[in-house]
């Protein structure tokens, strides 16, 4: 793979003590994580978790007519594939690539070998746990009470801390896949947000001109959220 980004790109990779990343280092594969890529399906048994570091990956349920709607996001500050070491060994949930870009993934028995060690490997692992954990809920209740312009706007927000630009590639169908709404809405939401100057939207490219503006008109969701993950996570170190 052509320029594989440093794998402390990732924050849990970032936040490694330094014994425990040198252990790390040699077990971990880069690997291309291309658009709409399915990195695990709901109910299969997991072979590797991933750490992305320029992907983001979109954590789906899916219900029984293939319906879907987006209960978390994933990017360089975390990890695909608590499951693993949570003790399920499957989830209820798919995980698939929403922005195209590059990850390190560890094989399943070495995330267990290391969590099992009980030391800081995994303390950092039920923090980053709990934090999406938050998410998820944050989500639920998002979807329940607040309007789609206001989650759309969370949906931005959420994306843009896990990327470094300020540049989504993604289609109106597949974020409408993402927030379980027709296509219509999310056009509709997309227009208002780019006649207000906030954002510019062409040819599967969104790009964000007025971030602050994003921040001030969604719900205090996207705010529990960032301070939770704040809070439980320490800063990328500098690459």
């Amino acid at each position: 793979m052509a320029s594989a980004p440093d794998p402390r790109h990732n924050r849990l990779l970032a936040a490694l003590p330094e014994a425990e990343w040198l252990r790390w280092q040699p077990l971990l594969e880069a690997v291309e994580l291309p658009l709409g890529e399915v990195v695990y399906e709901s109910g299969g048994t997991l072979s590797h978790v991933y750490f992305p570091t320029t992907a983001i990956v979109s954590l789906l349920y899916v219900l029984e007519d293939g319906a879907s709607a987006e209960i978390a996001v994933v990017g360089y500050e975390g990890l695909v594939g608590i499951s693993l070491f949570m003790g399920g060994g499957s989830t209820p949930s798919r995980a698939v690539v929403q922005s195209a870009g590059q990850g390190y993934r560890l094989h399943s028995q070495h995330m267990k070998d290391e969590f099992n060690r009980a030391g800081p490997v995994m303390h950092l692992l039920l923090r980053y746990t709990q934090a999406l954990i938050t998410q998820m809920a944050q989500t639920a209740v998002c979807n329940r009470h607040h309007s789609l312009d206001q989650q759309l706007c969370r949906w931005l927000l959420l994306s843009l801390d896990r990327l470094d630009g300020n540049e989504l590639v993604m289609t109106q169908e597949l974020i409408a896949n993402m927030l379980g709404v027709r296509r219509e809405g999310v056009t509709e939401g997309a227009l208002k947000l780019q006649k207000a100057g906030l954002i510019r939207y062409a040819r599967g490219r969104i790009s964000v001109l007025d971030r602050t503006g994003l921040e001030s008109r969604t719900c205090e969701c996207y705010a529990v959220v960032k301070a939770e993950y704040d809070r439980l996570l320490p800063d990328r170190k500098a690459s």
